[in-house]
């Protein structure tokens, strides 16, 4: 699907969408304690149904409601499951080294770019201590073998998606377990989330293992800050919305949109982007209309759903702006935006972020494959209708 969208601010009330960051912890959590677990998430995405659906092949029975999930935790685990996590990296950064703690002969199904994103070191690791690991097809990982309690030990600086990902596996391992993190800590707010996540049901997550997994019953999921930063960043660009349902406690590291955008009013600015790899594209998009802004450590935004630096750059100087990159900086100039028509590149915060810039566009703004914000918001432009947006869809 291409949308073509006539420049206009917007204008309303908005509640944010459910955290996919969250859900998917909760889920995994869930789907592992002791008791039946009601979440509440209103609106789901294609990410968030990856991990219920992987999760049921795992032996949970995960059903989706009209205000959320039910989830029913595993009482019988598998020897054999195939697992279709479509192209999310966390469902299977996360579910990886889960399946290898439970022990199951796992097949996990990929598509997109996902294949070509790396796993390592966690890959290494998870082999150091029990499970083997092999590529039969380029769209597919085996795990076997069983991953043993003891002294884990992973580089911190490629992805917290393996911190966490190890963390929730060690921590249905039975038996007290170590994860020590060295390096760089890429991404530190997303690692707090899911101790948050592990602590809401009960277990300790600095002592992995020593603790089943209880249920509290009935949880609500927080909203999307990484989500909610679009409509925070339309506002800077002089729409006016009444935005609900952040959290300012919350351990979201997407919660510094708050704090970046009014500064980018103000002047130029230096965003170290390593842990706010997600709020990028949008961020750019506000520099290159206020006062520009350069990101450094970005050298995590290659590895994303597209290579996120060329394609920030190509959005930004599609749509009339001037930006460049080195190794590990970005640099976006505050010359304006026009509009244009931007690819993509089955990137939803490239599709979302080129929306929020046609509201200060003078010129229409045309977004190829904008279906791909189905992957975490699927709602985005109805809503983006509804709130005053004027656009067109073509199918292809």
């Amino acid at each position: 699907m291409d949308i073509t969208i006539q420049p206009r601010t917007l204008r309303g009330e908005i509640t944010v969408i459910p955290s996919k960051s969250q859900a998917h912890r909760l889920l995994i959590c869930a789907a592992f304690a002791d008791a039946p677990t009601v979440l509440v998430c209103p609106e789901s995405s294609r990410d968030m149904d990856a991990t219920a659906g992987c999760l049921n092949a795992l032996g949970a029975e995960i059903a989706r409601t009209e205000n959320g999930y039910t989830v029913l935790p595993a009482r019988e685990i598998p020897n054999r499951a195939e697992l279709q996590v479509h192209d999310s990296g966390s469902t299977l950064r996360f579910l990886l080294p889960v399946a290898g703690a439970l022990g199951v002969d796992a097949t996990f199904k990929m598509e997109g770019r996902l294949p070509q994103r790396p796993l390592s070191p966690m890959w290494e690791e998870m082999e150091r201590m029990g499970c083997t690991l092999s590529r039969p097809t380029a769209d597919t990982i085996r795990c076997t073998g069983k991953l043993r309690p003891g002294h884990y030990r992973i580089d911190g600086s490629v992805s917290s998606q393996y911190i966490t990902g190890l963390t929730l596996a060690l921590s249905l391992l039975g038996a007290p377990s170590e994860l020590e993190i060295t390096g760089r800590i890429e991404s530190k707010p997303y690692i707090q989330l899911t101790k948050d996540a592990i602590s809401l049901f009960g277990a300790d997550p600095d002592r992995p293992g020593t603790r089943q997994f209880h249920s509290p019953g009935t949880l609500s999921v927080e909203g999307d800050w990484s989500n909610g930063a679009f409509f925070l960043a339309a506002n800077t660009l002089g729409s006016q919305l009444d935005i609900h349902g952040l959290d300012p406690n919350s351990s979201q590291g997407d919660r510094a949109a708050a704090e970046l955008l009014p500064k980018l009013l103000k002047g130029s600015l230096i965003i170290e982007a390593g842990d706010i790899p997600d709020l990028v594209p949008i961020l750019s998009v506000a520099a290159a209309c206020c006062h520009g802004a350069e990101f450094t450590n970005i050298r995590r935004l290659r590895l994303k759903e597209s290579d996120r630096a060329a394609s920030v750059i190509a959005m930004i100087e599609a749509l009339g702006g001037r930006s460049e990159a080195d190794e590990n900086t970005l640099r976006v100039y505050g010359t304006g935006l026009t509009g244009g028509t931007v690819d993509s590149v089955n990137d939803h915060r490239i599709a979302m972020s080129a929306a929020i810039a046609a509201t200060v566009c003078t010129e229409p703004v045309t977004i190829l494959g904008a279906e791909c914000v189905q992957k975490s918001y699927p709602k985005f432009f109805e809503e983006y209708r509804r709130l005053g947006g004027n656009y067109e869809q073509y199918l292809r």
